[in-house]
């Protein structure tokens, strides 16, 4: 069952480039796990995330990315808020939201050119692991969220 608002009104930053992810939350022997990705073309540690097509809504985005980025069937759980940081291209900054997710259809990462790593770990690890504060903060509050 999802809380979040309609996804069409989350849109109160238009200027930025627009992207939505998910917190893929699984339990493993009594331990929740989360997933991370890594993308080479960034030489980074994060969350599958990923930008709006034409028409789509950051929900629609957020499942559609996960599947992409990991080969996992997820459904929304709950809605986490968003995040805004600076990026380095046109239009300089970026607006993403996310949402915990729980795997429906599971299936074997295959590596591909955007994401060549897949890792599961507890939140504190993950917290740690990520390479970029925005992400600790999600997880953060994804971790405050399932508990």
């Amino acid at each position: 069952m999802t809380n979040a608002p309609q996804p069409d009104l989350f849109d109160d930053d238009p200027g930025s480039e627009r992207a939505a992810g998910g917190v893929i939350i699984r339990t493993k022997s009594e331990l929740e796990e989360v997933c991370l990705v890594f993308r080479p073309h960034h030489n980074d540690w994060s969350l599958p995330k990923g930008k709006l097509d034409p028409g789509e809504n950051f929900l629609e985005a957020a499942l559609r990315e996960v599947y992409e980025e990991t080969g996992l069937r997820c459904r929304e759980l709950r809605h986490l808020g968003s995040t805004r940081y600076e990026i380095e291209r046109p239009p300089f900054r970026k607006l993403v939201h996310y949402w915990t997710m729980e795997i429906v259809e599971d299936a074997i990462f295959v590596p591909n050119v955007e994401i060549s790593e897949l890792v599961w770990m507890g939140f504190a690890e993950a917290k740690n692991f990520v390479s970029y504060p925005h992400d600790a903060e999600i997880l953060t509050r994804a971790e405050n969220a399932s508990s």
